[in-house]
């Protein structure tokens, strides 16, 4: 069972190294491919003991540290996936303190207090690592929930060996100290396997999250790409059908943006472009929507929202944004946008309904932009 736990964890420590020989190496799966490095050196230690190149008073006190550092750093892993930066603070006094009380346990009793201190140590780091992934319990997926129990479960198990180590040493009826090691040996193995196979699907669930909210998020700005508000809208669209408060819907150019970026260079551009929006933001409700169409044009959606109020609001908007300079790296940039405001007909589609907003937005442009134009009514004035 050591030998076992020695090549799996040198297994998953070749299969690491050539992961992530080609790519930008991530702390959290940096640390990780160090613990276990330290746990399949540890296994080694304890595997090849007790001859003349490595004697037990070498090879098990080095091993145990080996192995208490794998599982801290395992678990640290874990802390700084759930964004706990600070983990450091606590995991490495504790490791030190846990490595002086096995060392003391090891040379007071070489059997007893060593196998006590060793499993209880163990296993609070392994209730450390389940802690960890505890924190994204209530949004977490059920992959996620099953380790938490999984690993939990069997971390008590470990200590418990220690516990009744502790307090019966001839053991406990049937459940002798025989039949407690296997089981120990058992849940180490399972614990090998659910740590590294479920952390690295847990790392590909990650990814795959990620990638979902790319397709619906600009990267740039963090807000709904043109996906994103598509799918938004689709429910305003349906709800358009039936008696009620109408939806608006804004598009906003930000005028002649191009010389921004020619003038100050692309970085600029962007900084400025976040600033806009952030001035945007500052003037809508939690309800109202916020979208990147393409370019510097956005997408306002405001439910349940009549034109002459969505016109209001677009005003707003574009008086904070002429009176709202930028500072760019060299220069304190003004800048002005122009409006196209629309409502949702019960007959829209997402085309009709853009054809119309754009129409209002081109209006404004070509009537001297800085302003607010509504799909079927005359300019507003400016303020």
């Amino acid at each position: 069972m050591v030998f076992a736990l020695a090549l799996g964890n040198l297994s998953l420590c070749a299969a690491l190294f050539f992961y992530e020989f080609e790519r930008k190496k991530s702390l959290v799966l940096s640390t990780w491919a160090v613990s276990r490095q330290c746990q399949a050196v540890a296994w080694l230690l304890l595997y090849f003991r007790g001859n003349a190149l490595l004697p037990d008073p070498i090879a098990i006190p080095a091993g145990y540290a080996l192995l208490f550092t794998g599982v801290a750093l395992e678990a640290g892993a874990l802390w700084q996936a759930a964004e706990r930066a600070h983990w450091r603070r606590v995991i490495y006094p504790l490791l030190a303190l846990s490595i002086a009380a096995f060392t003391a346990a090891y040379a007071i009793d070489q059997i007893g207090l060593r196998v006590v201190a060793s499993s209880l140590i163990l296993g609070g780091f392994y209730l450390a690592a389940a802690g960890a992934l505890a924190t994204g319990w209530k949004d977490g997926s059920m992959l996620r929930r099953f380790l938490v129990l999984a690993i939990g479960l069997l971390a008590l198990l470990v200590a418990a060996r220690g516990v009744l180590v502790l307090t019966m040493p001839g053991g406990w009826g049937w459940l002798s100290n025989s039949l407690l090691q296997a089981l120990s040996s058992g849940a180490f193995y399972l614990l090998m396997l659910l740590g590294s196979f479920g952390y690295l699907l847990l790392w590909r669930e990650q990814l795959q999250q990620e990638l979902a909210r790319l397709e619906v998020v600009d990267a740039l700005t963090d807000l709904p790409n043109r996906r994103g508000l598509f799918q938004a809208l689709a429910p305003w669209l349906a709800l358009a059908r039936r008696p009620g408060l109408a939806t608006a819907l804004v598009l906003i150019d930000l005028d002649q943006f191009k010389r921004i970026n020619d003038s100050y260079g692309h970085p600029a551009g962007d900084v400025v472009l976040r600033s806009v929006i952030d001035v945007c933001k500052r003037q809508l409700r939690d309800s109202d929507q916020l979208g990147r169409l393409v370019g510097v044009e956005l997408a306002l959606l405001l439910p349940r929202t009549a034109l002459a109020e969505a016109a209001l609001v677009a005003e707003r908007i574009r008086a904070a944004i002429e009176a709202s300079p930028v500072k760019a790296e060299r220069a304190l940039v003004s800048l002005t946008a122009s409006f196209g405001v629309t409502v949702i007909r019960a007959d829209d589609t997402s085309v009709s309904l853009f054809k119309r907003a754009d129409e209002a937005l081109r209006a404004a442009k070509d009537g001297g932009r800085n302003r607010v134009v509504l799909a079927s009514n005359p300019t507003l004035p400016e303020a």
